[in-house]
């Protein structure tokens, strides 16, 4: 009988990769429209929503031309994977982490804004895909974060309730979800500070 469940985030959580993806539409947006997001702004206002929100807020305030949401989305992409491939390491400190949860019993899944092509490359290059028993992208859900509704599609899932599921997030829009959701947030300012010791009074 599993015990309890855990849910990560992947962005800023389990990978520093907000300044990765921020830096990845930074350089579509000024091949296709010669403008730049603001580290301040993206902090605030942009991070940790998906690239298709993003670009409606731009063409909302005029910036970014509706048409050109494809182009622009598609060289996002791109320049994500290719900064995946250059920057991302294995994250020893991430796979003890996840070991310690699994071997206690625990169901450990993730749950990301990113489409799963890049999230599956940050995982694999972080030494952790293979080891979640699920993992959820903004593609396999109608209302990405701040709904809850991934959150709450994982407790349906695998059975749990919500006093008995764990979820750590570090963006406003995802610990947003995470209170929506009903389940327990375990707030953290960066990748670096989840390790085993966020999560072993809970194991």
């Amino acid at each position: 009988m599993y015990k309890k469940l855990f849910i990560f985030d992947l962005d800023g959580v389990l990978v520093e990769a907000c300044d990765w993806h921020r830096d990845a539409l930074n350089e579509a947006l000024l091949e296709t429209c010669n403008f730049i997001i603001s580290e301040e702004e993206h902090k605030s206002i942009f991070n940790g929503i998906p690239t298709s929100k993003k670009l409606n807020i731009l063409s909302e305030r005029g910036l970014v031309p509706w048409e050109k949401h494809k182009q622009i989305n598609d060289l996002k992409q791109e320049k994500t994977i290719e900064i995946i491939q250059r920057c991302a390491v294995t994250r020893h400190e991430k796979i003890e982490m996840i070991s310690a949860i699994k071997e206690a019993g625990h169901v450990v899944c993730c749950y990301t804004n990113s489409i799963r092509k890049t999230a599956s490359l940050m995982l694999r290059k972080t030494g952790i895909e293979s080891m979640f028993d699920y993992i959820l992208t903004n593609q396999d859900v109608s209302e990405p974060k701040p709904d809850p509704e991934g959150y709450l599609f994982i407790m349906e899932k695998f059975g749990f309730d919500k006093k008995d599921t764990f979820i750590i997030e570090d963006s406003p829009k995802g610990m947003l979800a995470a209170i929506s959701s009903g389940g327990n947030l375990i707030k953290v300012n960066n990748a670096d500070e989840v390790d085993i010791n966020i999560i072993r009074s809970l194991i």
